[in-house]
């Protein structure tokens, strides 16, 4: 192909794309769409850029998303830096004492505000919270179940299991045309912090806000099977099977298990993308071309 000829077909492809996501603007217009942002779009500039893009794109044609975010790459590393190494039990993070301060440093302060620079500098208006903010997200200690001995539960220290969302101040913010960047941090009764994983953060907060839908950005196409394929969609009794066989483990079961919940709960429809694809965001709110899989309650 000459470059006359690409020049010439550019506007074409253009114009059918634009065309394309009409009636999904027209859908969508009004209604909330929570973000669960992470994995490689939060370490590559490339697609932070291409992420930043997106949302405040979705902002200015009348969408209303919300972002949540992790930022377990960005833990790890700071943990490394004062000689402390992470530990996994169930995909969900051992939080000492030291590990939380950690934490609410790295996830409240560093990585909060560098997406909301980010969204900014790309022409939108984001305000990061954490739980504490408005009485945001409300916790308690989350013990894990123990398979070897049921009746001794594992103490993972500082994770906390959600028991309130106030989504007041997040409303407030979208009525004045904000974009909420909230760091997956609850706060008990006891006014101490709680690590929470940003996947069932996104999952609650996409229900108590009645979410249009939730996208989980992660590293890989979408939901793979026992042999490496993509599934484009999963119903509830799949992946109560694809549990119970192990095929979904590790970070994948709270992400998982957080959007089945999402989707029983009300949330239209939740798709698991990747977030190694620019502009995922676009092509999976505002295209008929999904880049993930989509999951469903039935």
């Amino acid at each position: 192909m000459t470059d006359s000829t690409a020049t010439a077909l550019e506007p074409a492809i253009i114009a059918r794309v634009l065309s394309e996501s009409l009636p999904y603007i027209r859908q969508f217009h009004g209604k909330t769409i929570v973000i669960k942002y992470g994995g490689n779009a939060m370490t590559e500039e490339r697609l932070q850029r291409s992420f930043a893009h997106d949302v405040v794109l979705l902002k200015l044609i009348g969408l209303n998303p919300v972002v949540v975010h992790g930022g377990g790459p960005q833990i790890d590393e700071a943990l490394n830096r004062i000689g402390k190494k992470g530990e996994f039990i169930q995909g969900m993070r051992v939080t000492d004492n030291e590990t939380m301060e950690v934490v609410e440093w790295v996830l409240g302060g560093q990585v909060q505000q560098d997406i909301v620079m980010m969204i900014n500098e790309a022409g939108g208006k984001a305000v990061g919270l954490t739980g504490k903010d408005g009485g945001l997200i409300r916790a308690r200690k989350k013990l894990m179940p123990n398979k070897e001995d049921p009746d001794k539960p594992l103490d993972i220290g500082f994770v906390g299991d959600i028991t309130q969302v106030d989504p007041s101040v997040v409303k407030a913010l979208q009525d004045d045309q904000f974009i909420p960047v909230i760091s997956p941090i609850g706060f008990g009764e006891d006014g101490m912090a709680y690590n929470i994983n940003a996947d069932v953060v996104a999952g609650k907060m996409a229900e108590v806000l009645s979410a249009e839908k939730l996208l989980m950005m992660t590293n890989t196409p979408g939901v793979l099977d026992k042999d490496g394929n993509l599934l484009r969609e999963l119903s509830a009794r799949t992946i109560d099977a694809m549990f119970e066989d192990g095929t979904i483990s590790g970070g994948m079961l709270p992400k998982i298990g957080s959007a089945l919940d999402a989707a029983r709960n009300g949330v239209r429809s939740v798709h698991v993308v990747d977030g190694r694809v620019p502009h995922c965001l676009l092509l999976e709110v505002l295209t008929d071309q999904g880049v993930g899989t989509m999951i469903s309650s039935r």
